[in-house]
């Protein structure tokens, strides 16, 4: 029983741990035109269509990497949020500049 117990304390704390973390790194691209696309993964990163916008969690790569890798897969993107904050409009133009040319 004890070990049940453990296992369980672990458990939880694992989950509120994860939970918080996602909360604090969260990714939004807006694609600058529209997309059929309503998921993709870029790397390790999952991404869902939300409300015209693609949505991550967490992911392994730095914030302007993981946009290069979204425009990749989009286009160009007209904003990108990375925990709440938006890429100001050079930070932008620098991740797009990364899109596949038509």
């Amino acid at each position: 029983m004890k070990i049940i117990a453990t296992l369980a304390f672990v458990a939880a704390t694992l989950s509120g741990t994860a939970a918080s973390a996602a909360a604090n790194d969260t990714y939004v691209a807006v694609p600058a035109t529209a997309t059929t696309k309503t998921s993709f993964i870029t790397r390790s990163t999952s991404w869902r269509m939300q409300n015209d916008a693609f949505v991550a969690g967490q992911a392994p790569e730095r914030p302007a990497v993981l946009c290069e890798l979204v425009v990749r897969q989009v286009g160009a993107l007209s904003s990108f949020t990375v925990s709440g904050k938006a890429y100001d409009a050079d930070q932008l133009a620098k991740c797009n500049a990364k899109a596949k040319k038509a």
